[in-house]
């Protein structure tokens, strides 16, 4: 499993490729070669950047739901839209794709946040948007989350 850390700002140029950081690159230098696959998050208009282990360890989890199942069918489909597979270049950049741009409101001024495994990659407006946002009620939120220690540490063992 990978775990990242660190929040990186950086600039998308006209065709919206990004530079990754030195301390980015080196955190992703052991998985660097397999690739990774980028698609539009869930809950919020930022992608999700994730190395191809962390990919295929999810799609296992999703290709367990029965397709005969019309929810989960309806789940995948909108689940994978618009999913790529993203290398680097040969000058370590890496391409976003122009659908994936729009969804994100992506122009110029990103923000590359780790979150756990992944990296969220959003447009800076937006990132600042969505923390202060969340700021206000995330006392709370930890709270329901992480209150119970003796859950988390079941899990973890």
């Amino acid at each position: 499993m990978v775990n990242l850390i660190g929040t990186y700002e950086c600039k998308a140029d006209a065709k919206g490729r990004l530079v990754l950081s030195s301390a980015l690159k080196k955190q992703l230098s052991p998985i660097l070669q397999e690739g990774f696959v980028l698609k539009r998050s869930v809950f919020q208009p930022c992608l999700e950047l994730y190395p191809m282990s962390e990919w295929n360890t999810l799609m296992k989890k999703v290709n367990k739901l029965n397709r005969f199942i019309k929810k989960n069918n309806d789940f995948i489909r909108r689940f994978t839209a618009g999913v790529k597979i993203i290398e680097l270049d040969g000058s370590g950049r890496l391409l976003i794709p122009k659908d994936l741009q729009i969804f994100a409101g992506i122009t110029k001024n990103v923000v590359l946040s780790s979150a756990v495994n992944i990296i969220e990659v959003w447009d800076k407006d937006n990132y600042e948007k969505a923390i202060d946002d969340a700021a206000v009620d995330f006392a709370d939120l930890a709270e329901e989350v992480m209150g119970n220690v003796a859950d988390i540490e079941d899990d973890v063992s």
